[in-house]
């Protein structure tokens, strides 16, 4: 049966002249490096939700030794979580094209037999099972989080921390065993020589109708429409209009000084006009000088700033710099006691439901002078969709750490 070529365990089965041991080897190695900054894009992104400030903030609490590398994330520049966060999902975008033709490339050798010819091909083997079912868990899961689609079962984070691993396991051990042999093909084909090209080639190949250089164009043409549409939700400014493939499938909405991005509206986060009525909501503030309860009207006699900065959330997107105006969050500490340096902060919102509703601010994030209780933007009263009465806007911070509709800040060591 192994012979039949109506079967795909069967060579013969494969007839694509474009399969070949070069064609395969120059798509690896772009994965290679592709990959690489996917993984270290991905744990940089991890590190910045400041996981081991306070559980609050874990995704990933049962992580254990895999957090071995975690450091306190800092306030600055403004714009590194906008920048390594775009990195992330933008080129995780770009690689789909170069992930399917290398899979469609390297097809035949999953339904090879024997499945293992000796310890060395077995380890291969599993690698490349492992590499292909991770691979294809990260690039889907990863695409459903940017669109805001949770389709899976439990919380993307947890899925997409732990699959990184396993994946990246896969991925090291077989590409310890092939970017050598990736390499002495491409440099003899530059050499002119035709190289082994036995491995991946069909025996009874089709009638050609692409050459392998071209095939590789229409992956990279591919690769740059996909780079046109996505890199715009994360540079911003004309570039914006491109972002097809950005949150929600379209521009910013709206108009005015709140015409910019929002994932969470009130309405889904539970939050009503009675929540925030003037006559109602109150700022709780606490710390060693005790507890103390703030109006908004209260927040606007205090000393107010104004910072320019953008909001960039882990599915890839940002904001221009928005210009925001408000209370330093160094001052409200000064307030609940800490009169030098000022110490942590949870911060916990009115929002009734969904993830996010708390987070902490390590105390080099309350420090920074641009860090602030919002209550404006643009010069004009935050919308209550982008988090009236007041929101919490940090320098560099995942967005979800810019808290919408604060109702409490706690100062003190977490």
């Amino acid at each position: 049966m192994r012979d039949d070529p109506r079967l795909p365990t069967s060579p013969r089965f494969w007839r694509s002249p474009l399969r070949g041991t070069w064609f395969t080897a120059v798509l690896g190695l772009v994965l290679l490096g592709g990959i690489s900054v996917l993984f270290v894009t991905g744990l940089v992104s991890y590190a910045a939700y400041n996981p081991d400030l306070s559980p609050v903030n874990d995704t990933t609490p049962d992580k254990g030794v895999l957090g071995f590398y975690l450091f306190d994330w800092p306030a600055g520049p403004s714009w590194l979580y906008r920048l390594s966060q775009g990195v992330h999902v933008t080129l995780g975008i770009v690689l789909v094209p170069v992930l399917l033709a290398k899979l469609w490339s390297v097809v035949p050798k999953l339904f090879t037999l024997p499945p293992a010819r000796s310890v060395a091909h077995a380890l291969e083997r599993v690698s490349l099972l492992l590499l292909v079912g991770g691979a294809l868990f990260q690039f889907v899961t990863g695409l459903l989080n940017i669109q805001l689609e949770y389709v899976f079962p439990g919380s993307f984070y947890p899925l997409h921390f732990y699959g990184a691993w396993v994946f990246i396991a896969a991925f090291v051990v077989h590409a310890a065993l092939r970017t050598p042999m990736a390499l002495r093909t491409v440099r003899a084909r530059r050499r002119g020589e035709s190289g082994d090209e036995a491995e991946l080639a069909a025996p009874d190949p089709a009638p050609r109708t692409v050459s392998r250089r071209g095939a590789l164009w229409l992956v990279g043409g591919g690769s740059l429409l996909l780079f046109v549409t996505t890199v715009g939700q994360s540079l911003g400014g004309p570039l914006r209009r491109t972002a097809l493939l950005a949150p929600h499938g379209g521009s910013d909405p709206g108009g005015g000084p709140n015409g910019f991005q929002i994932n969470k509206t009130a309405r889904y986060a539970g939050i009503t006009d009675a929540d925030t009525h003037p006559d109602a909501w109150r700022l709780v503030v606490s710390g060693p000088a005790g507890t103390v309860r703030l109006s908004r009207a209260d927040l606007l006699r205090l000393p107010q700033h104004s910072s320019s900065l953008p909001i960039a959330c882990v599915e890839g997107w940002s904001t221009a710099d928005q210009w925001w105006r408000g209370v330093r969050l160094r001052d409200l500490a000064a307030l609940a006691g800490y009169e030098g340096d000022p110490p942590d902060v949870l911060v916990e919102s009115l929002q009734r439901h969904g993830a996010f509703r708390r987070a902490a601010l390590r105390a080099n994030q309350v420090s920074d002078p641009r860090s602030l209780l919002a209550l404006y933007v643009n010069g004009e009263e935050l919308s209550l969709d982008h988090g009236y009465p007041a929101r919490i806007i940090v320098p560099a911070a995942p967005g979800v750490h810019n808290t919408k509709w604060v109702g409490r800040l706690t100062f003190g060591d977490l």
